[in-house]
């Protein structure tokens, strides 16, 4: 039995009504994706538990089979792992954004506002290429960099800052993702008095001096005459110690791959165990290499017995809040990673299981992500007709037969419908 998993990061969402009423999943034209709710078993999932905030970490986890409960430690650990850097004792991994900051108006120029009177713009810098973003984390790191603070280059604008001592695990921090438009000083880092406190002014600090650094920085003159946003500040959130997993393969007596441009994503594997896949030309946005996607998707199941795949264009457009630029994400989805996989599905000689789900919402209209319960469809070569619900989407899969289950066991219920 081979087991393709596939995530449509926040590919979920509300009504709209530029689209009459429907979600996403109602209105975009996804013939294979319907195809395995109409010929599978489908439902709700729970990927995010009660108590824990609505992010791709917490949710993916779940859907890897890790209850958060057990597992979670915050986001930018598991990020730090993908990227080679390994937390050792009190240290503390922060996700670091290359944002956009200007006036209200959303105005940017090189002499813009300072960080107090500023304005989220975007959060990703205009979704800055790696190779620019390098050069601006590796100058921020000269400039603020020390025993205490190391900054480390990611992919596009998601990158790394490690900080020794456990200093500010505490402090509350807010994903510059959760507010775009909004005043930065509203949402600055914060503690509870004391030495709290004056940890989140540090990191305030290092935000702020960021800005000095980037905003005339050569990489950033260059957008800027080209018409791009520059990415001129840093903001930190996310943080957490290193995590401890239990091996995928332990658990399930299972081998598995997953491919994913995110850094989220590869960190989790590296955690359970599992074969991470690097696919020259996976972005994590519309541009991303589809085609190379299912290509190692295929590659992988000659070898493991899991394969996790993860697009997650749907989830930026839905940040962004364009809902056309998201039913594009979800019709490429469909056409360039669903329907290549679903034919090798049923090539084999042997039983294959495709699952397919969101792992959040992320609503265009909230910009934002929620904890709902969302869609997913499980099909089995073997069957048709399972469940005869004739498409994916929000509504649909409620007369599913699998009802209402929590993510981190549909991995286990795969594997015992292998046994039945």
């Amino acid at each position: 039995m081979k087991y393709i998993v596939i995530i449509g990061d926040g590919m979920a969402d509300l009504p709209i009504p530029e689209l009459g009423g429907k979600t996403i999943l109602q209105a975009v034209e996804k013939p294979n994706i319907d195809y395995l709710a109409e010929k599978g078993r489908t439902g709700l999932a729970i990927t995010v538990p009660d108590g824990y905030p609505p992010g791709s970490d917490v949710a993916n986890m779940s859907i890897f089979g890790y209850d958060p409960a057990v597992y979670y430690t915050g986001r930018s650990p598991l990020e730090a792992l993908s990227m080679g850097v390994s937390l050792h004792g009190n240290e503390l991994a922060f996700r670091t954004n290359l944002i956009t900051i200007g006036n209200a108006d959303g105005m940017v120029g090189a002499d813009g506002p300072v960080l107090d009177d500023a304005y989220i713009v975007d959060y990703s810098g205009g979704h800055i290429t790696s190779e620019e973003a390098k050069e601006l984390i590796e100058a921020v790191d000269r400039e603020l960099g020390n025993e205490r603070f190391k900054f480390y280059p990611g992919i596009s604008y998601r990158h790394l800052l490690v900080a020794q001592e456990n200093y500010g695990k505490e402090l509350s921090f807010t994903p510059p993702h959760d507010i775009t438009g909004q005043k930065a000083s509203d949402y600055f880092p914060k503690g509870n008095g004391g030495a709290q406190d004056a940890a989140a002014q540090t990191y305030l600090d290092l935000m702020a001096a960021s800005y000095n650094i980037l905003k005339d920085h050569q990489v950033n003159q260059k957008r800027v005459s080209e018409g791009k946003l520059p990415a001129n500040c840093i903001w930190l959130w996310g943080q957490g110690n290193a995590p401890q997993f239990e091996l995928f393969e332990k658990i399930h007596h299972k081998t598995g791959a997953v491919i994913s441009a995110v850094d989220l994503l590869k960190g989790i594997g590296i955690c359970a165990g599992l074969d991470v896949i690097e696919v020259e030309g996976a972005t994590g946005f519309l541009d991303t290499n589809y085609k190379g996607k299912a290509d190692a998707a295929i590659g992988a199941l000659k070898s493991h017995d899991f394969v996790f795949v993860h697009i997650e264009a749907p989830d930026e457009c839905g940040h962004i809040g364009d809902y056309q630029k998201k039913m594009q994400a979800v019709f490429d989805l469909d056409s360039k990673i669903v329907a290549p996989l679903l034919k090798f599905a049923q090539s084999l000689d042997e039983p294959c299981q495709i699952l397919i789900m969101p792992d959040h919402p992320t609503p265009v209209a909230l910009k934002t992500h929620t904890n709902d319960p969302i869609p997913f469809a499980l099909y089995d070569t073997r069957e048709t007709n399972a469940d005869d619900v004739p498409c994916f989407d929000e509504e649909s899969v409620k007369c599913g037969s699998l009802g209402t289950v929590y993510a981190p066991e549909l991995a286990a219920l795969m594997i015992k419908s292998e046994r039945e």
